[in-house]
């Protein structure tokens, strides 16, 4: 019979009751890993971590084994909506197990919330997501994602290719988010992408999105130079969008790209990719990444038309009507 001692104590404690310092150990490691896996450089969002967790301000649960915690996972609460920012547990403590209590926690605490109605995640480093006993199922809609990454030395040098109509390209700027919202509505009405990031539905909801990924590091920093919007040629009228992040020194991520409905298939998202990835090279990056949804077909096909090669799957996770 083994001793009592052999058994490892596993707790779930609120972040709240961390000392400051407690997740230092988790932190390095995560920065790690995005490095290593992703080409992330993570910093920026474990630096937010510390901060908040410094302030008893980041909501969540931390895996406590024997003492010491090796695995977290932190929500935010906007509106009526949870959002599950991340979710990681230390290489050597990763099983189902762990990452199912580390997740249920969160849900289920979410779920009891008074007002929160709408739950969503995107959690990359999350690894047993296929094989979880997912919590609160009944409420839950998955959605596989994959996430692409190109060798800015050949997609860098992709051919400019001219809209079967005419359409004005022209740099990012920070006066056109309004219009850059009702396009990002235009552009995902009844789209699958709409289910999984509910902003898109909405105008001021489109604006926060725009905020979020201008203002925050979650997507690495807004890189205005690589980032640049369509327009009609005769009202001026925004058509098409792509706007870029730099996620290491020398690597890019696209973080939104989407055209009008009336100009679909006219090579409009194309160009606009295609002078981000050019910019990016050009001020020295050698490596871009995006992320799709696995059902949009017709992206993902564009992608890889462009040199994009799928490198990760993970989920979007929705819970609703509970």
């Amino acid at each position: 019979m083994a001793a009592v001692s052999d058994f490892p104590l596993t707790r779930i404690v609120d972040l709240r009751h961390l000392r400051p310092g407690d997740l230092d150990p988790l932190l390095d490691e995560e920065t790690e890993v995005w490095r290593d896996t992703l080409d992330w450089d993570f910093r920026g969002s474990a630096g937010l971590v510390r901060r908040f967790l410094d302030m008893q301000a980041l909501n969540g649960y931390s895996l406590v084994i024997n003492g010491d915690p090796v695995g977290y996972c932190y929500f935010v609460s906007e509106e009526r909506k949870g959002l599950i920012g991340d979710l990681y547990v230390m290489k050597e403590f990763v099983t189902v197990e762990n990452e199912e209590r580390l997740l249920s926690a969160v849900v289920d605490g979410l779920v009891k919330t008074m007002f929160v109605q709408r739950i969503e995640s995107q959690l990359m480093m999350l690894r047993s997501g296929a094989a979880m006993n997912l919590p609160q199922k009944r409420h839950l809609r998955a959605h596989g994602r994959n996430f692409m990454q190109g060798d800015l030395n050949l997609a860098g040098k992709l051919p400019e290719v001219r809209p079967v109509h005419p359409v004005l390209f022209d740099s990012w700027n920070d006066r056109k988010q309004d219009e850059a919202a009702a396009l990002i509505v235009n552009a995902y009405q009844g789209h699958v992408d709409s289910q999984i990031n509910d902003q898109y539905r909405s105008q001021p909801g489109a604006r926060r999105f725009l905020l979020n990924i201008i203002q925050y590091p979650g997507c690495g920093s807004f890189f205005q130079p690589a980032s640049f919007v369509a327009m009609e040629p005769n009202s001026s009228r925004l058509c098409g969008l792509c706007l870029s992040s730099l996620v290491k020194a020398d690597v890019g991520h696209i973080t939104q790209v989407c055209v009008s409905k009336a100009v679909r298939r006219w090579g409009v998202g194309y160009e606009l990719i295609r002078r981000s990835l050019e910019s990016l090279a050009r001020h020295g990056c050698h490596k871009v990444s995006l992320t799709v949804t696995a059902t949009n077909a017709e992206a993902i096909a564009l992608y890889e038309r462009m040199g994009f090669r799928k490198t990760r799957n993970f989920f979007a996770y929705v819970w609703e009507g509970f």
